[in-house]
């Protein structure tokens, strides 16, 4: 073997045990961003990671995160918050281009992505494009803004935004100025891609004038999420948008004791017409869900949680963990505010998460296999198969016993449960303790 290959060799080494000495498979990814369908985002709320100059903190703990299995660090909006009529809000920006010093310096946050880039992850930045601050330098364009019949500029309609002054899309000199700020940020800051707040407020022709523009940018691949649910964000260039039918569907079954199968028909409806290779960002929890109230408490407890987190990933990805979701933190998260979470917390859930994640990085068949779904009330069962894998899903949706025919084509077979490493003989029925679930490899 020539030196310079034995360096190389060495070279690989030592970036593997710096990345915490476990094989971590993050596929697809082209320029640091994974395929769509690989996707599985962190998002960073700085406001529980410290009071202030939270971005060197966040460093600290992004071991933590990548041990997760988790490849795109999504951080909520960054920039400087306005004063005038706020409440302390991310999303009022008063400077595109600037970062908020109660976070710290732009040096500090290019610091952080190149962390977050060593370790093999992406990054994106929420991007507020419906509205800015009303101490934006923005406000001396008056024609930049939606107005009133007495030409006063107002907030977002219908929203009871009123920290926020609504833009007006109209406006192309506004729009350029917008497309050129998210250039800044990608060709001098360095990030991979935006989620891009109130996206369905936005029109579709400024989305996809802005993604051409982004996706030209020479030597950069991007990840693009939108939030909302319109169909025209994936033509618009979207990669991603967010799954608010499935969260509904999924709170009715677990609050409601509405019928556990009717989550594929939502599934089938969000998925419908979409283009290969365009996903559906699914989660059960995230800034403005957390706002309320906690996992925990929304699915009635722990377990309810995770189930409900299982079933939300492994039916048709992809994947959503926020930051404190992994340590259990049982209360709401008000983002306004600086909120403590203890991350030492709950390390028998943070395993049972980078177990559940690393399964899903591992096996193609449950990221993006063929679905099979089993109609039953109580218990979610679900099929997928990809080339010569075969995964049989359960997800007791119930506070309670549940006992559940098996397929006729799984009785008699031999199974691994790949979560506990365990072998099952799969006979005419299976019995599910509450909330469990069983994520069975089968061998036919």
């Amino acid at each position: 073997m020539r030196i310079k290959d034995i360096l190389f060799s060495i070279g690989l080494l030592l970036l593997f045990y710096a990345c915490g000495g476990t094989k971590q498979p993050f596929r697809n990814i082209v320029d640091g961003v994974p395929a769509p369908e690989d996707v599985v985002m962190y998002q960073v709320n700085p406001r529980v990671f410290a009071p202030a100059a939270s971005f060197k903190v966040i460093g600290e703990y992004l071991d933590s995160i990548r041990r997760l299995g988790v490849n795109v660090v999504w951080f909520m909006p960054i920039n400087e918050v306005g004063k005038e009529k706020s409440v302390n809000s991310p999303y009022c920006v008063k400077d595109y281009k600037s970062v908020n010093p109660e976070f710290g310096t732009m040096e500090d946050f290019r610091h952080l992505i190149g962390q977050c880039h060593d370790k093999g992850m992406s990054v994106i930045i929420d991007w507020v494009a419906n509205h800015t601050s009303w101490d934006n330098a923005w406000m001396e364009h008056k024609d930049w803004y939606t107005q009133d019949d007495e030409g006063k500029v107002v907030s977002p309609a219908n929203t009871g935004w009123k920290d926020v002054a609504d833009l007006n899309f109209d406006n192309q000199e506004m729009r350029l100025a917008m497309i050129d700020a998210m250039k800044f940020w990608v060709d001098s800051v360095g990030i991979d891609g935006f989620r891009c707040d109130a996206a369905d407020f936005v029109p579709y022709d400024f989305w996809k004038q802005a993604l051409d523009s982004l996706r030209a940018i020479p030597g950069h691949s991007l990840l693009m999420l939108a939030e909302g649910k319109r169909k025209d964000h994936f033509t618009a260039g979207f990669d991603m948008n967010y799954a608010w039918d499935f969260l509904e569907g999924t709170r009715d079954v677990f609050r409601k004791d509405t019928c556990a199968s009717t989550l594929f028909d939502i599934d089938r409806a969000e998925y419908d017409s979409l283009s290969a290779g365009k996903i559906k960002l699914r989660f059960t929890t995230n800034h403005d869900e957390m706002a309320k109230r906690s996992p925990i408490k929304e699915f009635g407890n722990e377990r309810g949680a995770m189930a409900a987190f299982v079933l939300s990933m492994y039916l048709h990805g992809g994947a959503l963990i926020y930051g404190s979701q992994e340590v259990g933190y049982p209360e709401r998260i008000d983002f306004f505010h600086y909120c403590p979470v203890d991350w030492k917390a709950e390390p028998a859930l943070r395993e049972e998460f980078k177990t559940l994640v690393r399964l899903y990085n591992e096996y193609p068949a449950i990221r993006k296999g063929n679905l099979k779904t089993y109609p039953d009330c109580n218990v979610l069962v679900f099929e997928k198969e990809l080339d010569e894998e075969c995964f049989l899903v359960l997800v007791n949706v119930r506070n309670s016993n549940q006992t559940v025919s098996l397929p006729e084509a799984y009785k008699g077979s031999s199974a691994r449960n790949i979560y506990t490493n365990e072998s099952v003989e799969l006979t005419d029925t299976l019995t599910l303790v509450p909330y469990e679930y069983k994520i069975l490899e089968i061998n036919h």
